[in-house]
């Protein structure tokens, strides 16, 4: 029996990545797509609990979800769209831009990811590193590796245990120019607060937040041979098995002390 595939994403229902994404797997599995009405970028793990959503079918199995978030394409999909059962897998993206380091915890594209597993459903986010204009970037490479890793999830298993999800991020190049794909953890990313200050035409002042540099440092010693970042500067493929327990373990008992 064909696999179903429930995709999602958020740069919302129009973009090239997510129907880059659509045409990459539809040879392996049943795709049913909701997507966003609009970007939804950096909008975290929220749900919309102040106003109702509301389901567009544009096209047999393909769906936007006006005004909603990619957690709340997921989660919505699971009462409309599959009452009975579950998608075999949730896969969201493809991302345009980078979802590196601590940028999962901002990341929608993750999110969706995340609310996955919280219900019980294998998932997997993909991400396509940009230089310069990412409404340019070849998606030739994204689309080959998210065929092959879904693939290989629908017919090997799923390799992480429950409430885990891979996050994939892939590097701006060919297909014939990348080096492979590693394993890594989340880097460390470096932030700044980059705003624009404008004024408009009646002078009242403005923000627009930027889109900070990829800018990062080791963690020395924690058992691992690259970072994400680290693997997408040296043209792999990077590959970040993610869990949703935030709890630093390591700290508790120095916390019991100090209470």
């Amino acid at each position: 029996m064909k696999k179903t595939i429930l995709i999602t994403n958020d740069d919302g229902f129009e973009s090239k990545g997510l129907h880059a994404l659509k045409e990459a797997l539809e040879p392996l599995a049943n795709v049913i797509t909701v997507a966003p009405t609009i970007e939804k970028s950096a909008c975290g793990h929220s749900l919309t609990l102040t106003r109702p959503l509301h389901f567009i079918e544009l096209e047999k199995n393909f769906y936007k979800l006006d005004d909603g978030t990619p957690s709340d394409c997921v989660f919505l999909s699971l009462s409309k769209l599959f009452k009975d059962n579950k998608p075999d897998l949730v896969v969201s993206g493809i991302n345009l831009g980078a979802n590196l380091g601590e940028d999962i915890t901002y990341s929608g594209t993750a999110a969706a990811a995340m609310e996955a597993v919280l219900q019980g459903i294998p998932a997997l986010a993909f991400s396509q590193v940009c230089k310069g204009n990412c409404a340019k970037v070849d998606l030739s490479l994204a689309k080959k590796v998210a065929h092959d890793l879904v693939k290989k999830v629908l017919e090997d298993g799923y390799p992480l245990e429950d409430r885990k999800f891979l996050n994939i991020n892939i590097p701006p190049l060919k297909p014939q120019d990348y080096k492979g794909a590693k394993i890594t953890h989340a880097g460390y990313r470096e932030y700044g607060f980059d705003a624009e200050v404008h004024y408009n035409p009646r002078g009242l002042e403005y923000y627009w937040i930027g889109l900070p540099k990829i800018e990062w440092k080791s963690r020395h010693g924690n058992g691992h041979d690259l970072s994400d970042i680290e693997a997408i500067e040296e043209d792999y493929v990077s590959i970040t098995p993610i869990h949703l327990d935030m709890t630093h373990y390591e700290s508790i008992n120095r916390l019991k002390e100090w209470l």
